[in-house]
């Protein structure tokens, strides 16, 4: 636009492009040399500035007492084999690591015995292990053992002991941990909750939601159930059932002891588990 002074966008044009955006695409052009489409280095730069807002959050998205923290992405499914934990898809997360609740039970801590006393200590440390991993859930992530540790600062032995005594004290209550929604490890402890669920007769998609679980896992263990418990009826060893199936023998022994309890008939009883 001409005016009285002259260009007026020639001498405030160039005040909007002093920001990192541009900066980057000098940088493409100048230092990296990628000279060529305008659109593509755009497109790069948009790319880049998207990691930046997800890696390096704003302060004022952090309370007191929260912690910005990567994790991987919820709708992240089961890993082919080789892929490494650097391939997975992350998404940044703010965690309640203490709370206001926290701090007050450290103030009005009631003196106690050492035994009283790791009691409460544990307690508080489960309280804040399942906080961790629904807010990380809520927010699309899902966190590991080994996060939990880092975040906690505690070994991942009193962590696994720590999951064992909630799920113990929560049968119908899943942990969304990546290990269970991702099906690594050998533990068929999620795999235990769907089922039992399942033989109560709860519909599969009620069984994902309250669970954590996408439905196609539900239905995956649901048939892969019901497939052991087919071949075990037929007088299937337990041995023959792992070759049959492909399942391991933790696996198997455990839907078979699901199948066992819901249907205790003489005929199934009288079999015996077999290596």
């Amino acid at each position: 636009m001409k005016g009285y002074y002259g260009d007026r966008w020639d001498l405030f044009s160039s005040l909007e492009k002093r920001n990192f955006r541009f900066a980057l695409l000098r940088l493409l052009e100048n230092e990296y040399k990628l000279i060529g489409s305008r659109r593509v280095l755009n497109a790069l730069a948009d790319d880049i500035e998207r990691l930046q807002e997800e890696y390096f959050p704003h302060r004022d998205r952090l309370e007191a007492g929260m912690i910005a923290w990567v994790t991987t992405r919820k709708t992240e499914r089961k890993p082919s084999y080789g892929k490494h934990t650097e391939d997975y898809q992350t998404v940044m997360i703010y965690l309640p690591l203490v709370t206001s609740e926290d701090i007050d039970k450290r103030v009005f801590v009631k003196a106690g015995t050492r035994n009283s006393n790791y009691r409460v200590n544990r307690e508080r440390d489960i309280e804040t292990m399942v906080r961790l991993v629904k807010s990380a859930w809520a927010q699309g992530g899902m966190l590991s053992q080994a996060e939990l540790c880092v975040l906690m600062n505690r070994s991942l032995t009193t962590m696994r002991k720590y999951i064992a005594e909630y799920e113990a004290s929560h049968p119908n209550d899943a942990l969304p941990l990546k290990g269970y929604i991702l099906d690594q490890g050998s533990r068929p402890t999620h795999k235990g909750i769907i089922l039992n669920l399942y033989e109560q007769g709860v519909d599969p998609t009620d069984i994902a939601r309250r669970t954590n679980h996408g439905l196609d896992a539900v239905d995956r263990y649901i048939k892969a159930y019901e497939r052991v418990k087919g071949l075990y009826k037929k007088g299937m060893a337990n041995s023959e059932i792992q070759k049959v199936t492909g399942l391991s023998r933790k696996v198997v022994n455990a839907y078979l002891s699901i199948a066992k309890h819901f249907h205790p008939s003489k005929k199934e009883s009288n079999i015996p588990f077999t290596e």
